[in-house]
């Protein structure tokens, strides 16, 4: 086989990358397949996906469906004659759809498999401090993020990093990973490697699910370090919380985008806000305090403290909770 015919199935921006450089590198995308259009923002207007905009851009054939089980959408499907389909940041897939092409189906995965399987690697390598995390490519099969692996690279975490920044990091190299594996493929030059053979029994793995709004309220109680993981891994999205409480007013909710440690001691309460009311805002937490330098309250736009504080009432002493 001299040519390869490709299906690449994907969603969101960080798909895009991906797309793009199996375009540009020649080879022949016969479809595209992607999520349907839906509203989206404030006025509910109807939204097409990253990878739809770029596929209409290049005059790429679409398909949307709803379910992937359809009879009509597989047999639409069919009709391409893929040899090879390319998934990156998609649904998951039934047997049916990624058995059919004969070379098989690959994924592009943002860890370094087998750790951190599911829907939100990128937010959890933050969350739980890593320092190292990588991207994947693997071929899929009956359970999640459990098949083959091709390809792995190692990317390092850098001290104060925020999910957006890992999440650009991990886009722009994954898509050299997927032109690099798809040369492989056509060319037989891979070997597999069974995730089994990786597992250890000294190695606890560790999961990656989706995140639920009651995985991002802050724990004052906490070290101020497991704080700003949690702020950083999910900045810019979906975005940590906290609800500040007074005497006096209705409890606000703010979302904190970005944060800095103080090393300071104090006899505080835990959850305490120190403020000057001008440029200042910090938050006493188990072992010191949490300096908060980007917030958003609900409904309103995303600002840095000082701006927040010239509009917003905040006064030292309020509990954060």
């Amino acid at each position: 086989m001299d040519k390869l015919r490709i299906v690449f199935m994907g969603t969101p921006e960080f798909a895009v990358p991906s797309l793009d450089i199996l375009v540009k590198n020649g080879f022949d995308i016969a479809a595209v397949i992607t999520a349907p259009d839906k509203p989206a923002g404030r006025g509910k207007k109807i939204s097409q996906s990253a990878v739809k905009k770029y596929a209409l851009e290049n005059s790429i054939p679409i398909l949307q469906p709803t379910n992937l089980k359809d009879p009509v959408f597989i047999n639409e499907l069919k009709q391409f004659n893929a040899d090879l389909q390319v998934v990156v940041a998609f649904r998951m897939l039934p047997k049916v759809i990624w058995s059919m092409p004969k070379l098989g189906t690959i994924n592009l995965h943002a860890s370094l498999l087998p750790q951190y399987r599911g829907a939100a690697p990128i937010n959890w390598v933050i969350i739980n401090g890593e320092t190292e995390t990588g991207i994947t490519t693997f071929f899929l099969n009956e359970n999640i993020d459990t098949g083959r692996i091709l390809f792995q690279q190692k990317i390092k975490i850098t001290d104060g990093m925020a999910a957006g920044e890992l999440h650009n990091k991990l886009m722009a190299d994954g898509s050299l990973l997927i032109l690099k594996t798809v040369k492989s493929i056509l060319a037989g030059d891979y070997e597999l490697t069974d995730q089994t053979e990786v597992i250890s029994k000294n190695i606890e793995l560790k999961p990656a699910p989706k995140i639920f709004k009651t995985d991002t309220r802050i724990d004052w109680n906490k070290s101020s370090k497991s704080i700003l993981n949690l702020i950083n891994g999910l900045s810019p999205y979906p975005g940590a919380f906290t609800i500040i409480k007074s005497a006096t007013q209705d409890p606000i909710q703010l979302k904190i985008y970005e944060a800095v440690i103080i090393s300071a001691e104090h006899t505080s309460k835990i959850g305490q806000i120190i403020c000057d009311g001008k440029s200042k805002m910090e938050v006493v937490c188990a072992d010191g305090l949490v300096q908060l330098r980007d917030v958003q309250m609900a409904g309103k736009k995303r600002m840095k403290t000082a701006e927040f504080l010239r509009g917003f009432l905040i006064k030292d002493g309020w509990i954060a909770q």
